[in-house]
């Protein structure tokens, strides 16, 4: 299986990049699954539920959130009816949303996808590894196609669970810092492994703001709000190939720069 796993959708930037470039990367990478974490669509905070299905429309398999997950209220309905978006696994259990969901890839075959909350730096949530050995357990034999994303601020906290999962799904990748880091590799149990795959947005920003804006609250302590930037738009993310069991056999930094 050959998927394509995109990091965060910042703003009107991002996400406008994505809907025109969804199906053209799918037969340009000749992709069998696109995966998106769409945390920050929503002027880079949240998604809503139009945006939601233009994603789908557009060639989207499925979607991942994270902290702001709940910031556009009206996406509570999609959490909770769609097979498409998962909330965080170790969120309490009466948070809106499924913890993972199976989605048919283009080739024919299946892809889990799961998503977990960090701890450190982060809002309070659930432990992630009691919450991803209950998913595993539920998932069972549906599929050996496993996409974990991980949400996360630590690198260390990206690091563990990935170590943790190793040999027991195919990917375990993160987002949440914006940031794509230089360290994708495969782990001896055959798990594709990458601390943060970056985001999907203006890189001319500090992790998808308004430089200004951002430099200006952290000298002066004067608050404003942060407008999401909106030059140097690029799609980030990582593409992780498998074997039939499972076993990642390969992974990418992918980068595309969006002409204006």
């Amino acid at each position: 299986m050959r998927i394509l796993f995109l990091g965060d959708v910042v703003g009107k930037p991002g996400y406008t990049a994505v809907l025109q470039h969804a199906e053209p990367l799918r037969k340009e990478l000749r992709l069998d699954a696109l995966v998106v974490n769409a945390e920050n669509a929503a002027d880079g905070s949240g998604l809503t539920s139009r945006q939601y299905r233009r994603l789908v429309d557009a060639g989207v398999d499925a979607m991942t959130l994270g902290d702001h997950i709940y910031r556009e209220k009206e996406i509570t309905k999609t959490l909770q009816t769609s097979k498409r978006i998962v909330k965080p696994a170790n969120f309490p259990p009466d948070a809106p949303g499924k913890c993972w969901t199976i989605v048919k890839t283009s080739g024919g075959g299946s892809l889990a996808i799961v998503s977990l909350l960090g701890r450190v730096f982060m809002r309070p949530v659930d432990c992630p590894f009691i919450a991803i050995d209950r998913v595993l357990e539920e998932i069972g034999d549906a599929t050996k196609q496993i996409l974990v994303d991980v949400h996360a601020e630590a690198t260390s906290d990206k690091q563990a669970i990935g170590r943790y999962l190793d040999g027991r799904v195919t990917a375990v990748l993160g987002t949440h810092t914006h940031v794509p880091t230089a360290d994708g590799c495969i782990f001896p149990g055959g798990t594709a492994f990458q601390c943060d795959v970056g985001m999907c947005g203006p890189y001319a920003s500090i992790i998808g703001r308004d430089i200004k804006r951002v430099t200006q609250t952290t000298r002066t302590f004067e608050p404003c709000h942060f407008h999401v930037a909106t030059d140097d738009v690029r799609l980030c993310g990582a593409i992780v190939q498998s074997d039939v069991n499972g076993r990642a056999t390969s992974i990418e930094r992918f980068e595309r720069r969006i002409d204006k």
